[in-house]
């Protein structure tokens, strides 16, 4: 994922039926409306580690399972004035308290607030269950086709590969980019860590303004995405779920959520699997051409998850070949 850093001042058991239940009763009762099916109604420690067959033990099913309980209880919502100015508000869920985690200095300027407010809010709880089943595990083998790729140790074809690498090879390099909300913390290193190898300091700062409410903790403690294997799902739940300042969440993409504008159409920007490929790392497997080996990785290792998860995606734009990249 080290195409992506955060730009200087931008910042991943219920039945598997839903009832509705009612109270008996006058007119005025509401129907209960039950919580989302949970990823672990449809997928058991013994298929995750069968998708994985060679995974660090560090990968374990018990931390993703734990990652995905924990962040279905935050919310953020970001507003945007201009382009790069923002408010982040994180809600805990549970406590039903909301904190403003992020204000950029010039929020209160005249000409920012001009500038029409752009918002959305993401719900970490929608995390590969917001829609119908057939749809929650087309995006879980997708977020597993992404995460084998970035972690794979081998190019045998047989996709048992994933989930095996913690952090990336080579560690000497410190990923450091300017930020003003995100600076780097002198003597630290950003490189790619985890299930979707998490890299640059704007990314930390991020994910750590969302996950824990606090910047400082992951950037003063990059670490922790390599030593505690449930932050390091909690980062790629985050990464997976978050829009950028020009790109929809791989999330919204494969629920049918994000549609083409008119520019993305001009740059054969299309919803489909290719799209996630084009969040991730566009800038290195995309537009150009079909004969990219990282994508076309990334692609076998999604029909084999779909194949795995017994269903299929046909009319699926799976390349992103033809696809321009963002900038």
């Amino acid at each position: 994922m080290k195409s992506i850093p955060v730009l200087n001042k931008i910042c991943f058991i219920l039945l598997p039926f839903l009832l509705l239940s009612f109270k008996c009763g006058g007119a005025n009762n509401k129907p209960i409306i039950p919580n989302n099916i949970p990823v672990s109604s449809f997928l058991s420690e013994k298929q995750f580690n069968d998708f994985f067959p060679q995974h660090d033990k560090f990968y374990s099913y018990q931390a993703f399972i734990k990652a995905i309980q924990q962040m279905s209880n935050i919310r953020i919502k970001v507003v945007k004035r201009a382009v790069s100015v923002y408010q982040i508000t994180r809600t805990d869920k549970h406590a039903g308290k909301s904190v403003v985690v992020r204000q950029d200095e010039d929020w209160n300027e005249e000409w920012a607030k001009k500038k029409p407010d752009s918002t959305y809010i993401v719900d970490y709880g929608n995390f590969c269950s917001e829609k119908d089943l057939q749809t929650d595990k087309k995006e879980l083998a997708a977020f597993f086709a992404n995460i084998a790729h970035e972690t794979r140790h081998g190019q045998n074809g047989k996709y048992d590969d994933g989930l095996m690498f913690i952090h990336e090879s080579n560690t000497s390099l410190s990923y450091v980019a300017d930020n003003d909300n995100y600076p780097a913390v002198p003597g630290k290193k950003y490189y790619g860590r985890g299930p979707l190898q998490l890299s640059y300091n704007g990314n930390y700062g991020y994910a750590s303004d969302c996950i824990f409410g606090n910047k400082s903790i992951l950037l003063n403690n990059p670490d922790m995405v390599e030593t505690d294997p449930v932050t390091a799902f909690k980062v790629a739940i985050y990464f997976w779920m978050t829009p950028q300042t020009y790109k929809p969440s791989a999330h919204d993409v494969m629920i049918g959520k994000w549609q083409p504008k008119a520019e993305d159409k001009a740059k054969n920007r299309k919803p489909g699997f290719g799209m996630t490929i084009n969040i991730i790392n566009g800038a290195v497997e995309c537009g150009q051409g079909e004969n990219m080996f990282s994508m076309n990785d990334r692609i076998g290792f999604y029909q084999y998850f779909l194949k795995k998860l017994g269903i299929s995606d046909p009319n699926c734009v799976c390349s992103c070949g033809a696809m321009a990249a963002y900038k």
